[in-house]
């Protein structure tokens, strides 16, 4: 490149030029050619394009408007079809609670007190009370289940007054008698004041769920006492295989029923159809679906429109997503989400004739617009071309001179940048902004892009360096926080050193930095030892602080001399009074008492604890289990006792053991625990459980491992 009289020769500054020069030539030439073609042919074309953008226009606003249309009706109708299964699965899950609670109650009933029961009273309106029903000619004085069910009238007010859906809660039983839990009592009694009869075992509820033999939704039904349309969740309770009753929640469909009446729109609304292809709700003056009581209703899945019936019926299998269903000889839009839970589902309806509307008036627009523009077009193309010579001549000069101009502007800052990128590498100097780089295009944006690298280079290698000392600083913490886990628990042995009769050992090997789970021993007094083994939900460090809470807990209760069970009960009561994270604990309790070998246990939701007999073997002890320590408060625990024979020993361990998976996803199981155990079963706790972890590893390989591994071995000499 070589500069004469300050132009430079060369390089970019020519490229420039001539790259523009012939650009605007060939744009000149060019744009004379085709205006004298336009002028030709643009009544042959206009013609003819308008016919096809007409007929483009209608296509491409049918398809944005159907796929529209398909997104928007599909997601809103998935979103109130799980909306409305949310509320059913509520249901359930209280119903389900409710049952096991009932089948718990009833198959200890010769250990629970007998309760009392009362009568509906009027004076009880507006509070929610547990009320007796009966059948005509039923002595409910005489009844065997009403004693037992009146331990269950906590958990069911507490259900009621807690869930938004459950609108009446109770129990009907085989000699027909009712318990149930709601707010009206005056509507029980007919006009002269009596006592209305309830027919429990003939209610569709209660025979719903005894013919099937499992849980069930009734069909839309109107509640015995308010009238209210409702439905029914219920299952029937089995003692000793033999029917004693069906637990039931009523659903109002009130709010549902509004929820629906309000989504009629202009040719559009929503519909909901039960498993049989019932309409159960859909808006007054619908056109299409009509609402009546399920003795009278039809099957629309047997209806004689047959697109109609193929519909409603894919309907109810799966998510039919956007299809074009004619009723009556007008086209509508459906699409149908299920519910899962009680196999309804919810159908979507518009009227197609209402999406052609804008087509229509866009047509109509269209031709007005393309009419308009046709005759300002003749009008300006005559004036247009004597303008375009004239102006193409002074555009010419006027970029000769211009790039002339900015050839230089453009170069010289590119120029510069080059040379100080150039010196960066070579000295490692960052790139800083410079006035010559502020041209206000893109070399501006360029040069501040490379001094915005330099600077967050800089930045990143700072980051890098905080990150890595925060790393080390977080991995002392854990570190020194899994120290603090492994000192709460007993790790001195022999534990009792005094004590030769009792031999006790445990470990726990935590799956993150910090476990869940844990394990305690502890001499209550001079004859009586107690144990723990103790799972909290989640891992890591939330769950070893609720772990350290959980052992304090039960170690200062036990420790006051209570009985297992009532340790668990204090345990329960004082975490559920904060415990907004919602966390649990399954506990296994047990206190020994070492002078004759009898052991007094509780079980909160744990694992089964293992025993041998002396020169027996270790078998599995199917205990009784209670619900989960800080699931919910109110809850009782029972207890029971077992004896420990001289020789013998108890094993005790956490879900983790049996749940340790190999790398193809097998589960170690307790078949294999019981073998471990069995296959050395003389040897003390302290040679005992490295021998099932060794089993236990050798199983599992190079599988992670998932959860903590926990084992209390007792064995009494």
């Amino acid at each position: 490149m070589k500069k004469i009289f300050g132009i430079t020769i060369g390089g970019l500054h020519n490229k420039i030029l001539v790259l523009v020069l012939s650009n605007l030539l060939a744009v000149i030439f060019v744009f004379g050619c085709v205006s004298i073609y336009q002028s030709n042919t643009l009544t042959n074309v206009v013609g003819k394009a308008k016919a096809e953008q007409q007929e483009s226009i209608t296509s491409l606003s049918e398809n944005t408007m159907h796929r529209t249309l398909e997104d928007s009706m599909v997601k809103i109708n998935a979103l109130q079809a799980q909306i409305a299964d949310d509320m059913f699965i509520s249901v359930k899950k209280d119903v389900c609670t409710l049952r096991t609670l009932a089948e718990g109650l009833f198959r200890d009933k010769d250990r629970v007190e007998p309760g009392e029961v009362y009568l509906p009273d009027p004076a009880n309106d507006g509070i929610v009370t547990a009320q007796v029903l009966y059948a005509e000619g039923v002595d409910y004085t005489k009844s065997e289940y009403l004693p037992v069910a009146a331990h269950m009238t906590d958990a069911m007010e507490a259900m009621y007054t807690s869930s938004p859906y459950d609108t009446n809660v109770y129990i009907g039983f085989e000699d027909g008698t009712h318990i149930g839990v709601d707010r009206i009592s005056s509507n029980k009694f007919d006009e002269n004041g009596e006592l209305i009869h309830f027919p429990v075992r003939e209610r569709p509820w209660y025979r719903c769920a005894a013919d099937s033999g499992s849980l069930c939704f009734s069909g839309v039904m109107k509640d015995a006492f308010t009238g209210t349309v409702c439905v029914t969740c219920s299952a029937p309770v089995y003692t000793d295989g033999k029917l004693i009753g069906v637990v039931g929640i009523d659903i109002f469909l009130d709010e549902m029923a509004a929820y629906v009446e309000q989504s009629a729109s202009e040719n559009s609304f929503i519909v909901i159809i039960n498993n049989n292809g019932q309409v159960i709700l859909a808006p007054e003056n619908n056109g299409i679906f009509k609402v009546e009581t399920a003795e009278t209703a039809e099957d629309i899945r047997t209806d004689e429109n047959a697109g109609l019936a193929g519909f409603v019926t894919d309907a109810l299998r799966a998510e039919t997503g956007l299809r074009t269903v004619n009723v009556g000889g007008r086209d509508y839009y459906m699409c149908g989400t299920p519910m899962g839970v009680i196999n309804w589902t919810t159908i979507m309806v518009v009227d197609r004739e209402l999406t052609e509307r804008p087509t229509k008036a866009l047509l109509s627009e269209y031709d007005k617009i393309n009419e308009d523009a046709a005759d300002a077009f003749r009008v300006g193309s005559d004036s247009a071309a004597q303008a375009v010579l004239i102006i193409m001549v002074c555009v010419l000069l006027i970029s000769i001179c211009g790039v002339m101009y900015f050839a230089g502007r453009i170069v010289e800052p590119i120029e510069s940048m080059t040379a100080d990128i150039q010196e960066g590498g070579r000295t490692g100097k960052l790139f800083e902004m410079k006035d010559i780089y502020k041209t206000g295009d893109e070399i501006q944006v360029l040069a501040e892009s490379f001094d915005d690298l330099s600077k967050k280079t800089k930045q990143y290698i700072i980051d890098i360096t905080n990150i890595t000392k925060e790393k080390e600083r977080i991995g002392t913490e854990l570190g020194l926080a899994r120290k603090i886990q492994a000192d709460m628990l007993p790790n001195i042995y022999p534990a009792f050193p005094d004590r030769p009769e009792v031999d006790i050992y445990a470990t726990m090997t935590p799956a993150k930095e910090v476990g869940g789970d844990f394990y305690d021993f502890f001499l209550i007094d001079d004859d009586h030892l107690g144990m723990v083994m103790a799972d909290v939900s989640g891992k890591g460090v939330p769950a070893a602080l609720f772990m350290m809470m959980s052992k304090i807990l039960i170690n200062n209760y036990a420790m006051q001399g209570d009985s297992p069970a009532k340790v668990l009960e204090q345990t329960n009561a004082a975490i559920c009074k904060k415990n907004e994270e919602e966390m649990f604990v399954t506990v296994w309790f047990g206190v020994l008492e070492i002078s004759t070998g009898k052991i007094t246990a509780s079980n909160a939701g744990h694992e089964f604890p293992i025993l041998r007999k002396a020169n027996g073997e270790f078998e599995l002890l199917k205990d009784k289990h209670g619900f989960v320590v800080g699931g919910m408060s109110g809850m009782k625990y029972k207890e029971y006792e077992i004896t420990l024979e001289k020789g013998g020993e108890l094993f005790l361990y956490t879900d983790g053991v049996p749940e340790a998976t190999d790398a193809d996803g097998v589960l170690f199981g307790t078949d294999r625990l019981l073998e471990a155990l069995n296959a050395d079963r003389d040897l003390g706790p302290r040679q005992l459980l490295p021998k099932v972890k060794e089993a236990l590893d050798g199983f599992v390989g190079e599988a992670d491992q998932f959860d903590d591994l926990t084992m209390l071995a007792v064995k009494l000499v």
